[in-house]
């Protein structure tokens, strides 16, 4: 797989869309879903597919006149590439830094607290 790349806000909404369904998909099925919220016509979803392909985070293939979408890249990849970016430049990959920043915030609760503590516990066993 090459390096990952962010992606734009609206490929990125269409990969959740493949991501939280079983492949393969269909660009229909994408507007479908993806038609609550976002008013795109067909041929909008269709370009951000072929986008995907493009970029190596889609493989599609040809049935009749239909072509499926097939995911290359995993949610938990992506993930784990844009969080990395995210604690690089803004937080010098500092997870410290990002809790203080919550923290100074007031975005963290106690139980937030609790939790962040049980899971260094359990990660330092």
């Amino acid at each position: 797989m090459e390096k990952l790349k962010k992606l734009p806000d609206a490929e990125f909404d269409v990969m959740k869309v493949i991501w939280d369904n079983e492949p393969p998909v269909t660009t229909t099925s994408v507007r479908e879903q993806l038609g609550k919220e976002k008013e795109w016509k067909i041929q909008t979803v269709v370009t951000l597919m072929l986008r995907l392909v493009e970029r190596g985070f889609l493989r599609s293939e040809k049935h009749g006149k239909e072509r499926t979408y097939f995911p290359l890249v995993s949610k938990e990849d992506y993930l784990k590439f844009e969080t990395g970016n995210f604690m690089k430049q803004y937080h010098n990959s500092s997870l410290f830094n990002l809790i203080n920043t919550l923290y100074d915030d007031e975005a963290l609760t106690d139980k937030d607290i609790d939790e962040l503590l049980t899971w260094a516990k359990e990660r330092r066993n």
